[in-house]
């Protein structure tokens, strides 16, 4: 399995540096491929990513209201105004300017599952995963009463758990299951499912407008190329390494999955330049390897918290509480990957949600030791043999 699992990623990457390669420059395309993700028209750049990285930065500050002791007990109505960026909810004055911006429209909201209805979505699932992190935050402030009296979390009963970290009756962490959450169902999601999709870059007049270089009103660049920078934005569009771009960086240093990073980084630049010179057909082929890489990441990161919990489960369970809600919404981010031969997730949504229910599936969820010793492992192995890796290979994964 772990053989496999390299062999796949040593051709991923093979083929990303054969486009990008520096003794080429792209030649055998018959164009130029940058070495850096870098592209101007007139002597300016056509790069533009700024409604991701407004919502990457709200979804930082929630998570440190959240988190944050001297915030609690919780706003009830602000954390849900900061999911919808309704109300000026944030600190930051040109988040709360972006009205037009906020995490929750773009929640499950994929032209391919949630539009077109690709890969098992639903319009009514789509609903039900809205409503779900809205009643995570209304369980995250009132947790946050107990959580202001310093009264320690119990089975069943919410409060603070291995020190300072906040957690609902089932020792779910709720800031942690929210960013790992959100990473998946907006990010992933919307990387994926939605901007790179044929489906959103070929729509209407997009492939002729392209070809004809007609740019967007008032703007450098056509809207194919600005549908695949907004793809890219969600991993590099706050800088500093935040979330899926760290999370990559994670992955890749572990010599089990080295190469990851080199794969998408490239796909990313190479997609770019086929877009630029009209090379449809260059544009899907790299955008396969971002969906296969960014999706195998997902995976690797569910697993290897998921065993770092079991790790950490005696003597205190409490301090696997952490790790397993780190776990838990890796786990939830695996419904929005996408196989792109099947063009559908990796693992369906019936098993995400069977996973999951497992994890919490104990009496008092995280805190019914014996119930996890029984399932994690059962768990990590199914994500396991869904992409091609080892348990072992992502348990020791940084």
């Amino acid at each position: 399995m772990r053989s496999r699992l390299l062999l796949s990623v040593l051709s991923i990457t093979t083929m990303a540096f054969t486009s990008c390669s520096s003794d080429d420059d792209g030649a055998n395309l018959g164009y130029e491929i940058p070495a850096s993700y870098t592209f101007e028209r007139a002597g300016s750049s056509t790069v533009s990513y700024g409604g991701q990285t407004i919502r990457i930065l709200m979804l930082d500050e929630l998570r440190t209201y959240l988190k944050t002791q001297d915030n609690w007990p919780l706003d009830a109505n602000r954390v849900s105004n900061m999911y919808s960026n309704t109300d000026a909810p944030f600190e930051s004055a040109d988040l709360n300017e972006a009205t037009s911006k906020q995490l929750k429209s773009k929640t499950a909201a994929s032209r391919d599952y949630f539009v077109n209805l690709n890969g098992g979505g639903s319009t009514a699932e789509q609903v039900a995963v809205r409503q779900q992190f809205e009643n995570w935050l209304s369980a995250a402030a009132e947790a946050s009463v107990n959580g202001a009296n310093a009264v320690n979390a119990e089975p069943g009963f919410a409060g603070i758990a291995d020190g300072s970290r906040l957690v609902d009756g089932n020792g779910l962490e709720i800031e942690q299951v929210m960013a790992k959450g959100l990473m998946g169902a907006v990010f992933v999601d919307q990387i994926l499912n939605n901007y790179i999709s044929g489906a959103v870059l070929d729509e209407a007049s997009n492939v002729a407008n392209n070809d004809n270089a007609v740019l967007e009103e008032g703007e450098l660049y056509t809207t194919m190329e600005h549908k695949w920078d907004e793809a890219y934005g969600y991993i590099y569009g706050a800088g500093g390494g935040k979330y899926w771009d760290s999370y990559i960086s994670q992955v890749d240093a572990d010599s089990d999955f080295s190469g990851v990073r080199a794969a998408i980084d490239e796909a990313f630049i190479a997609g770019r330049a086929a877009i630029v010179n009209g090379d449809y057909e260059e544009r899907d082929r790299q955008a396969a390897i971002i969906k296969e890489n960014l999706s195998l990441v997902v995976a690797v990161r569910a697993v290897h918290y998921l065993q770092s919990g079991k790790e950490s489960l005696v003597p205190d369970a409490t301090a696997a509480f952490h790790a397993l809600s780190e776990g838990y919404g890796f786990i939830l981010s695996l419904r929005y990957t996408q196989n792109p031969s099947s063009e559908a997730p990796y693992l369906s949504k019936e098993d995400v949600d069977g996973m999951l229910e497992t994890l919490l599936g104990g009496t008092n969820g995280f805190w019914d030791v014996d119930h996890l010793n029984d399932n994690l492992d059962v768990i990590s192995q199914k994500i396991a043999e869904a992409f091609g890796f080892t348990v072992e290979a992502a348990a020791i994964s940084e």
